[in-house]
This record gives structure tokens, sequence and C-alpha cells, in this order.
């Protein structure tokens, strides 16, 4: 359960002001359609997230070595340096709307979320705990509960969010991770 909690909690955290929940409101906004945007939201999460998390636990399975679990500690560092730089939504980022607001959804957060903070934290979660499936379902209800509120309160939650503390216990959280990872393949936990 340690894995599906604190994937949980990284992504919902690391979530909230990142370049997919402005895509939310984006999309929220544009097609004022806010449950087959939430159903878009979690299918594309869903392929993204398991295919990152079978990456990660892949990798762990390959690399098991002290070596891989500080590579892996260290890019929880990184991503906790990276969550305190604010994400930007470029106009030219978003979606064209042809398909109606699910698969507009689905098509626009599977491909935007590549390379995404969220999926290289997940990729990294997948390496931690080494279970996919855990770690998937974990980021995915983090990825709902930062993303589906913006979808019937978008205007009223972005004014109010303190999105700068919300960056920086992210970011902690992530470099605690990190720390605490490395601390455990040093032995020091033991």
């Amino acid at each position: 359960m340690e894995a599906f909690f604190t994937s949980t909690v990284v992504v919902a955290l690391a979530e909230i002001g990142d370049k997919t929940m402005l895509l939310a409101m984006l999309l929220a906004a544009r097609f004022r359609q806010p449950v087959p945007i939430a159903f878009g939201i979690l299918f594309a999460t869903l392929a993204n997230h398991f295919l990152a998390a079978l990456v990660g636990a892949q990798a762990a399975a390959w690399f098991d070595s002290e070596i891989f679990r500080y590579l892996v500690a260290a890019g929880f560092v990184a991503m906790g340096l990276w969550t305190l730089i604010p994400d930007k939504f470029e106009e030219d980022d978003q979606p064209a709307s042809r398909g109606g607001a699910f698969l507009t959804t689905l098509i626009a957060f599977f491909l935007v979320e590549i390379g995404d903070k969220t999926q290289i934290a997940t990729i990294a979660l997948g390496a931690r705990y080494g279970d996919a499936l855990l770690v998937t379902a974990g980021t995915t209800i983090g990825m709902m509960l930062a993303n589906a509120p913006v979808l019937w309160l978008g205007d009223k939650l972005a004014d109010r969010l303190p999105l700068g503390k919300i960056r920086l216990a992210a970011a902690i959280l992530f470099v605690v991770l990190g720390l605490w990872l490395a601390a455990e393949t040093a032995g020091l936990f033991g």
C-alpha cells in the first residue's frame, strides 16, 4: 500500500499548477462538459502512467544494483528541484477540438503528459516500488484528485490555491523521497 499511497500524494501535489492542470482548465472552458473531459483524463493517465510505471519497474528489475538505486534517488531529488519551476501552457499547445470533449482530452492529455514531471515521477516510482499496477493506480488517483476539481470549479480554484506553497510541498516530498531512498540504499536504516 505504500506504493499506492506515496504515488497518489506525490502526483496529486506535483500536478497542481502543472501544464496538464492548465490544459484541464482550457478544455473545461472550451467544451463545458466536465464528465467526458474527466473520463478522457482518466483513460489517458491510465495508459500513459501504466507504460511509465512499467518502464520504471522493468528498469529496476534489470538494473537492480546500488548504483541504480542511487540514480533513482537522485532522480527524485531532481524532480523536486524541477517541481519548483512553474509550468506554462503555450498557445500552440492547445488541442484541436475535432473529436469532441472526450477524444480531444484523451489525445491531448496522453501527448502532453509525455516527458512531463508526473510521467517522469511515475517512472521513478515504478523503479522505486517495482509494482506497475499499484503505482499506476496511485498516480492516476493523484492526477484525478488534482484535475477533476478544476473541471467544475476551475476559475474559482485558480484564484484561491496557493500554488507556490503547493509546489514547494511537492518539491520537498520529492527531495525527501530521494534522500530516504539514498539513505536506505546506504544501509542507514537497517
